[in-house]
């Protein structure tokens, strides 16, 4: 495919991300679903097709701290004849918590020479309007499209109990073949990530004057042996590794993660805190059995209490993202080509390895019919400060990943080491 017949419209594509951004989609709460699938049906209007919305069951996911519908919205473009197998490219629409120490305003787009701020320039509404500018780009050439681009729009992928692409999964909403999207602008080959357990420590005690210390229980200061227990374990878990290939140039094998995150409790001097909740993360490899996880926090916090003289305590499994295996397959070796050509990097460089951070896609793996092919690609990297403050993306970047989708949607796209055409099953109903 000559990348000239399809001009990305660079305009267009930033006028898209400076109107996403501008849209509070925080989780917590993610309270502004609906708004945002509004907002996409008329961005892909251009295509044409059809969409359709998918509200996760709120007993599925009610939570502290969670409300609003959990609409995802699903858009068939009418960009191929029909019978033409389906791709999905998947999205999440949520963003981090905006937090602290932004130096620019956090939804508000600000350019800056080649760089891109804003929450979401990278992670990942940034990459909705780079492969929105890539699929229009190749409609107005007038190429013909290899694969039916199927756009999945989903919830909840920063946190919570049950993202959206579990449901859609579930519901067999979900094509055979995804490009996963919320990964990497670096020549890499997913080959899986780990599992992320979130948990909530609530623990009771009993609110009184400071001054009169002895009418109650300080929760704040009757939590520290529970913190000292979680610790103490923390340098065993973290010795613990994965056989899962590490990225290109660190210093030794992955291995599970245990973080406390969140501390939260009390109001003024004058007063004992009679509450304090912590917040632990916990991310496990794929060698291990999420039950034993499991069991080995409650088994630590529940031993620790007795150290205590709380009142009373609760833990809450508040997040679950399991581990993606190698999810490599026909279709791997033209979306590698693709992005090695959208973005000017030799083919050699790219390498297949895995990471600690995790994926919704876990639930892809474990839902609906299982096993899928799973790409990706996307604009994080190591320096655009994902989650923190300042986030940023590049010009660059999103022009790369626009082309991208281009390429591996054209017809006229071909490699070297271009696969023989899979049979692939299109899934456009829910299973009854």
């Amino acid at each position: 495919m000559n990348t000239s017949t399809a001009h990305i419209d660079e305009n267009a594509l930033l006028n898209m991300l400076e109107e996403l951004v501008a849209l509070d989609s925080s989780f917590p709460p993610g309270a502004c679903y609906p708004e945002m699938a509004t907002m996409l049906e008329r961005m892909t209007a251009q295509f044409g097709g059809t969409s359709a919305r998918f509200d996760v069951p709120e007993a599925l996911w009610e939570t502290q701290g969670v409300y609003g519908a959990r609409t995802n919205l699903i858009v068939r473009p009418d960009l191929a004849p029909k019978g033409t197998p389906e791709v999905t490219i998947y999205f999440h629409v949520d963003t981090a918590p905006i937090g602290d120490g932004w130096s620019r305003p956090a939804l508000k787009m600000t350019r800056e020479g080649s760089r891109i701020y804003a929450r979401g320039a990278a992670d990942m509404k940034g990459a909705i309007a780079a492969a929105l500018a890539g699929l229009a780009a190749l409609q107005s050439a007038g190429h013909q499209f290899e694969y039916q681009p199927v756009l999945a729009f989903c919830t909840d992928e920063e946190g919570g109990i049950y993202p959206g692409i579990r449901y859609l999964a579930e519901q067999n909403l979900v094509s055979d073949v995804i490009i996963n999207l919320n990964g990497s602008a670096t020549p890499r080959i997913w080959a899986g990530s780990f599992g992320s357990l979130d948990f909530s420590l609530l623990f009771e005690g009993k609110a009184a004057h400071s001054g009169r210390p002895h009418l109650g229980v300080n929760a704040i200061e009757q939590a520290l042996p529970i913190l000292n227990a979680l610790t103490a374990i923390k340098i065993d878990v973290e010795q613990r590794v994965s056989a899962m290939p590490p990225a290109p140039g660190s210093t030794g094998p992955l291995h599970a993660l245990l973080n406390i995150t969140a501390i939260r409790g009390g109001e003024k001097g004058s007063a004992l805190p009679g509450q304090c909740e912590v917040v632990i993360n916990r991310r496990y490899a794929p060698e291990e059995d999420v039950a034993v996880v499991r069991a080995e926090i409650r088994e630590c916090v529940e031993a620790a209490v007795k150290q205590t003289d709380l009142i009373g305590w609760r833990i809450s499994e508040t997040g679950h993202l399991p581990p993606v295996e190698n999810s490599q397959g026909v279709m791997t070796p033209r979306w590698t080509a693709a992005m090695a050509t959208g973005h000017n990097v030799p083919l050699e460089q790219f390498v297949a390895y895995g990471s600690s951070t995790s994926s919704d896609f876990g639930w892809i793996q474990q839902g609906g019919r299982g096993q899928r092919e799973i790409m990706l690609g996307g604009l994080s990297r190591p320096d655009r400060n994902v989650h923190g403050a300042d986030e940023f993306t590049t010009i660059e970047d999103l022009r790369g990943l626009a082309r991208s989708i281009a390429l591996f949607f054209s017809a006229q796209f071909e490699t070297a080491t271009e696969p023989k055409k899979p049979t692939l099953s299109n899934h456009g109903e829910p299973r009854s």
